[in-house]
C-alpha cells in the first residue's frame, strides 16, 4: 500500500480562528489551494509546507503525517 502525505491544515486553521482566504493570504496562495490542501487532494510544496507550519505555529510533524 502507497503511503500519502495527510494534514491537519483544517483542525489548525479553525483552532487559530483562520479563515482559509486568510491563511492563503499569510502563505501566499489561493483560498482554492488551502482547500485542496484539507481536502487532501492536493500535496504542497516543502516551502509551501513549511510556510503552512510557521503561520499556524506548529512544527512539520504535528501538521503533517504519513497515512
Amino acid at each position: 500500500m502507497e503511503e500519502m502525505l495527510k494534514n491537519r491544515i483544517r483542525f489548525a486553521r479553525r483552532k487559530q480562528g483562520l479563515t482559509q482566504q486568510e491563511l492563503a493570504d499569510r502563505t501566499g496562495v489561493s483560498r482554492q489551494t488551502i482547500n485542496a490542501l484539507e481536502k487532501g487532494s492536493y500535496t504542497p510544496s516543502a516551502l509551501l509546507a513549511l510556510k503552512l507550519c510557521r503561520e499556524l505555529g506548529l512544527r512539520f510533524e504535528q501538521l503533517f503525517f504519513l497515512s
